[in-house]
């Protein structure tokens, strides 16, 4: 068997083009500003309305999400990271702020933790997150696209029973290898997530 041949990292990074954040992707020497993402926005009236009791638990991710750095796949198999802009707190600890923050803003839910604090809770929300980088796309007009997506379980607390099983899954076009641009594209798909998780929970807890 012929060993695996992986193009250098100059041509690789040759394919995202360009001068800016991407095209030092492996200069670790860099200053590194952190970034964060926003929740969905409060819905009007009151949000703390039904009255069970939700869990967000941490999610689970492979190893290159398991940290707060910023994930590039120049190629499927290959993980790099920007290096001039990290996340405000690893990657699986930022989606589960996300997470709970948006069931707190829109409702549905009379409490929702990242934990029971002594409370039984009626439903645990178990995601296992899958993606969570920007990679090249091909096209000319945005040459990244921002890719997330998770594997959500809800389970019924009062007989553990796993109530639905479903893979979410959103993308954003982002048009400049900028940090900030990056970031942008994250906040664009990580909120289209963030909703069809929370729309289709709320449906599967009754």
């Amino acid at each position: 068997m012929q060993p695996l041949r992986f193009a250098p990292l100059a041509l690789i990074l040759a394919l995202l083009s360009g001068c800016g954040a991407l095209t030092a992707v492996s200069d670790a020497s860099a200053r590194m500003d952190a970034y964060t993402l926003t929740p969905l926005p409060r819905a009007e009236g009151d949000a703390a309305t039904g009255a069970r009791h939700l869990i967000v638990e941490l999610p689970t991710s492979a190893g290159a999400l398991a940290t707060d750095r910023i994930l590039i796949r120049p190629v499927p198999v290959q993980a790099q990271y920007l290096p001039d802009g990290r996340w405000s707190e690893p990657t699986p600890a930022l989606v589960q702020t996300l997470l709970v923050a948006s069931f707190q803003n829109l409702g549905g839910f009379r409490l929702v933790g990242r934990a029971a604090a002594g409370l039984q809770p009626d439903y645990t929300l178990m995601t296992e997150l899958q993606d969570f980088h920007a990679e090249p796309s091909g096209a000319g007009t945005t040459p990244l696209t921002v890719r997330v997506g998770a594997m959500a379980t809800l389970i019924r607390e009062s007989d553990r029973r796993i109530v639905a099983t479903r893979r979410f899954a959103a993308t954003a076009g982002v048009a400049s290898d900028d940090t900030l641009a990056v970031v942008s594209g994250f906040e664009t798909a990580t909120q289209a997530l963030l909703r069809d998780v929370v729309v289709w929970t709320r449906t599967q807890a009754r």
